[in-house]
């Protein structure tokens, strides 16, 4: 038995009686018989073989069920079957010491954190837990590191294109208000504002000062959606899944060559605990009408250049810099009409104009509607009052962190 192994089977109910599986009829039987089968392949520590192989037909057949239809429509029940396949595909990867288990182990069970539905208290983040302590997938060469910190020195040498602000549209800045302050003055008329002094003691800017390094430290063997592409209006956009070193090398080390990539996602901080633990929720949100569990968190991590054109969401937002700067403007939901919004109702929320470089031909109004613009700094957090379009360009390698409430 391997080490590994050993430790993974301390993550699982002890014995086979107490490996509950609990199914609706809207799974098939012959489903549940492999889900079974695989059970007792797995507790049994010698057909490590054909637990493997009959894990692999249940990621088959729950893979085109997640993939039928739209994404809202699949049943949790299919999601949870998927998340058993990749339970006992990565515990039987790991039950050999074959080179590169590890790795695939890890991508599988990401894959059952990302498509799947959490099962058996997040079993799952437990053997990843365990994955990711395994010291081939900490080892990083000192030379890669040396290799890396050269060219992302030289990228920030690189010269941005950064827009003069005018002071009379300037987005105005206010330091650590009070509650009933913030509330007064910006909540409830819906007034954008800079907040200074909210976020400074994040072990994000401290003890866990985030960075490329740190990141490649707590998550780079780890599976994640990348978008790529300039913005997401491009034709040429689209999304996939690649490792976050993947990530790190082939669209901020070198994206000369592979191009624009954003790593955009509120499932990171679920996926990698210790990044959730580095930040910490703007204590403004109780203002909200929600729960803090109602609250969505996303990480946006990403070169310069980088672009979301101009949108709106339905929810208030904190938008927490902490790495690298951002060029934002915002405009008033009653310059709607001037935005020229796609008509499509995929993408009404965001406007056709590019803002920077704008066709005046094609979207006159444009020239007439009113904003307001910033540049925001690491340590700054932005309140985006719900439904407020709004543009933002990257200007360095950028870590921001959004706050969605109601």
């Amino acid at each position: 038995m391997s080490s590994l192994w050993e430790k993974v089977r301390r993550t699982l109910p002890s014995s086979e009686v107490e490996f509950v599986l609990d199914f609706s009829e809207k799974v098939d039987q012959s489903v549940i018989f492999l889900l079974n089968k695989a059970k007792q392949l797995l507790y049994s520590d010698e057909k490590t073989a054909e637990c493997l192989q009959t894990s692999e037909a249940i990621l088959d057949y729950s893979w085109e069920k997640l993939n039928t239809g739209t994404w809202r429509d699949v049943d949790k029940e299919w999601r949870r079957v998927y998340s058993f396949g990749c339970l006992y595909k990565a515990a039987s990867l790991c039950q050999t010491e074959a080179p590169g288990n590890v790795y695939q182990a890890l991508k599988i069970c990401d894959m059952g954190l990302l498509m799947g539905a959490s099962i058996m208290d997040n079993i799952l983040g437990r053997v990843v837990k365990v994955l990711v302590n395994e010291k081939a997938v900490k080892k990083r060469s000192t030379e890669e590191e040396e290799k890396e910190s050269f060219k992302i020195k030289k990228q920030k040498t690189e010269c941005w294109l950064l827009p003069d602000i005018r002071p009379d549209v300037e987005v105005l800045k206010i330091h650590k208000p009070s509650m009933e302050h913030f509330r007064k003055k910006f909540l409830i008329p819906e007034q954008p504002i800079i907040i200074e002094g909210i976020i400074e003691h994040w072990p994000a800017f401290k003890e866990h000062q985030w960075s490329i390094k740190y990141l490649r430290e707590v998550a780079g063997c780890r599976t994640v959606p990348v978008e790529l592409g300039l913005r997401y209006t491009d034709e040429e956009w689209s999304q996939t899944l690649m490792t976050v070193n993947d990530f790190i090398d082939k669209h901020i080390i070198n994206q000369e060559k592979y191009g624009i990539g954003y790593l955009a996602q509120h499932q990171l901080f679920d996926q990698v605990p210790e990044l959730k633990q580095d930040i910490r929720i703007p204590d403004y949100c109780c203002l909200g009408k929600g729960d803090e569990e109602e609250i969505t968190i996303n990480a946006w991590i990403g070169p310069a250049g980088t672009i979301s054109p101009i949108h709106q969401d339905p929810q208030q937002n904190f938008l927490a810099q902490v790495v690298g700067r951002k060029y934002i403007r915002l405009y008033s939901p009653d310059e709607t009409e001037r935005l020229y919004p796609h008509k499509t109702q995929l993408l009404s929320n965001t406007s056709q104009v590019q803002v920077e470089n704008p066709d005046l031909d094609q979207f006159p109004d444009f020239a007439n509607a009113t904003f307001q613009e910033c540049i925001l700094y690491p340590g700054e957090v932005l309140f985006i009052p719900r439904s407020y379009w709004h543009y933002v360009r990257s200007l360095d390698i950028s870590f921001s962190v959004s706050f969605w409430w109601s």
